[in-house]
């Protein structure tokens, strides 16, 4: 019979990862999860998270779906479970108590405690097509399905960073002229260029709950 694990690897196991070399750590991805998966404008609420790695590096972070889920074998619940279709893991809110076990046993701090609700929250890839990589202003995010592919990158980006942290040291000193701070405009217009659009996302979905609201009182 063939088990959770081998049927996640032949199914080509995917994941959301995140190019540290062009993730800027603005958190735009936290709110259009929330938005999409909560309905609710609340980082706190997301599935994936922005995380302080290194003094230069603030990353997006979302469940890998591991093999042989660690989160899944230490849940004293049995609240939590791996799909057999795409390893997803898959939380079961009845049986879940918010314990923590399996915050603790995740690696990559994938799994976090739902803000007002005794369960946790993990990523399940929005049914194939995660609203986090749609709306990332940097196109930092990606589905992958290998993680040393997802390696490699932070590898280079370590370098790219060292770089750039040169770059910042000797123009701090005027030693050089730079355009870092062209580039740093031009982040910040596609970032308010995301956020705008997840505003009209949001007022969309208000107006929509407005009229179910005054449709179900008629």
């Amino acid at each position: 019979m063939i088990g959770v694990t081998e049927r996640a690897k032949s199914n080509a196991r995917r994941f959301v990862s995140a190019d540290p070399s062009k993730c800027t750590g603005c958190g735009v991805c936290e709110y259009a999860c929330a938005l999409e998966k909560d309905g609710s404008f609340n980082p706190l609420r997301s599935r994936i998270r922005v995380v302080r790695l290194h003094p230069l590096v603030n990353v997006a972070m979302a469940c890998r779906f591991c093999e042989d889920a660690p989160c899944v074998s230490v849940c004293p619940r049995d609240a939590l479970r791996q799909s057999e279709e795409d390893g997803v893991i898959l939380v079961d809110d009845e049986r879940c108590d918010a314990c923590g076990w399996c915050i603790q046993a995740c690696p990559y701090g994938a799994i976090t405690p739902h803000p007002e609700k005794r369960v946790v929250m993990a990523c399940d890839l929005c049914g194939g097509e995660p609203k986090c990589i749609d709306f990332c202003p940097e196109d930092a995010l990606e589905l992958v399905t290998n993680d040393a592919d997802a390696q490699k990158k932070w590898v280079s980006a370590v370098e790219k960073r060292l770089s750039e942290a040169e770059k910042i040291t000797k123009l701090m000193k005027g030693e050089v002229s730079t355009n870092i701070f062209t580039e740093a405009e031009e982040k910040m217009d596609r970032l308010e260029e995301k956020l705008e659009a997840l505003s009209s996302k949001e007022l969309a979905l208000e107006s929509s709950h407005l009229k179910k609201l005054v449709k179900a009182r008629s």
